[in-house]
């Protein structure tokens, strides 16, 4: 599948998810985005904001220093 990776590792909040938000506004509708974010509130904000805009968090894995984020756009 088709899949775009947005590096946001380094960014501190609330940039990971404004960021995150517009390109998943960007993306055709099903798109997968990969994210990935090192601040550690991005695991609260990042699937807070999906939820208030209908995308659907497939995953959350924490990895060394760093989150990363499946999310599939809103159809």
């Amino acid at each position: 599948m088709d899949e775009d990776i947005l590096d946001l590792k380094g960014l501190k909040c609330p940039l990971p998810a404004l960021l995150a938000r517009k390109a998943l506004a960007a993306a055709p509708p099903g798109k997968i985005l990969i994210v990935l974010a090192s601040d550690r509130l991005a695991v609260v904000d990042i699937p807070h904001m999906c939820n208030e805009e209908g995308h659907n968090v497939e995953s959350v894995t924490r990895l060394d220093g760093h989150a990363l984020f499946r999310i599939q756009r809103k159809a």
